[in-house]
């Protein structure tokens, strides 16, 4: 059979709970350590605003999760053609919002987080071009919030690996719709022979 219904209804399976774990990082990074103080001073890395785990990771990618686990559950909502176009459709907009949420923690993890030195608040990591990841030792410059970076890192980890994970799981389904569109014609050609 060409078209994998019960295949799209996994990947969607799989990317809800993707999609609940990058907001839930993304809340995370916008309480350090729980503390809502940072938050109503401003204190934070300036690209945690962009909400890339909670936007492109998080809600954006629950419209491919919704649409992959509803292929041909509803047959009079769905024809071939529009499960097919809704399918490709749907991989795309979760390869863009995966994409976001890549870019954007990428962004955040590189630049470091804003944070109290014996300086004052500044991003004491900016101009490292992200070298400080390989230097915990300095980490400690960073005097409040206590352990921000091992925060940020951590967190900013684990939505580059969401991130990465929610693209291959679209990059599969698209191709597994793009081959279903080119191989459908040939699977009713075979099925009509057959029946003929």
């Amino acid at each position: 059979m060409c078209c994998s219904v019960g295949f799209a209804r996994s990947l969607g399976l799989a990317l809800l709970p993707l999609a609940l774990c990058c907001i839930v990082a993304n809340l995370l990074l916008l309480f350090p350590m729980g503390e809502t103080t940072y938050i109503k001073q401003d204190r934070l890395a300036s690209y945690t605003w962009y909400f890339g785990g909670l936007g492109g990771g998080g809600l954006v990618m629950l419209v491919p999760a919704v649409v992959f686990i509803s292929l041909g559950k509803c047959s009079f909502c769905w024809n071939e053609s529009l499960m097919m176009c809704g399918s490709v459709l749907a991989a795309v907009i979760g390869l863009v919002g995966s994409c976001y949420c890549l870019v954007i923690s990428g962004f955040t993890l590189v630049q470091g987080p804003q944070c109290f030195t014996s300086f004052g608040w500044s991003y004491p990591f900016l101009d490292q071009g992200g070298r400080y990841l390989l230097q915990p030792e300095t980490w400690s410059r960073c005097l409040q919030p206590v352990n921000i970076v091992e925060w940020n890192v951590t967190l900013l980890c684990v939505l580059i690996g969401l991130a990465v994970l929610e693209f291959i799981i679209c990059l599969m389904q698209l191709g597994s719709g793009l081959v279903n569109a080119v191989c459908r014609p040939f699977c009713y050609k075979q099925e009509y022979s057959l029946n003929a």
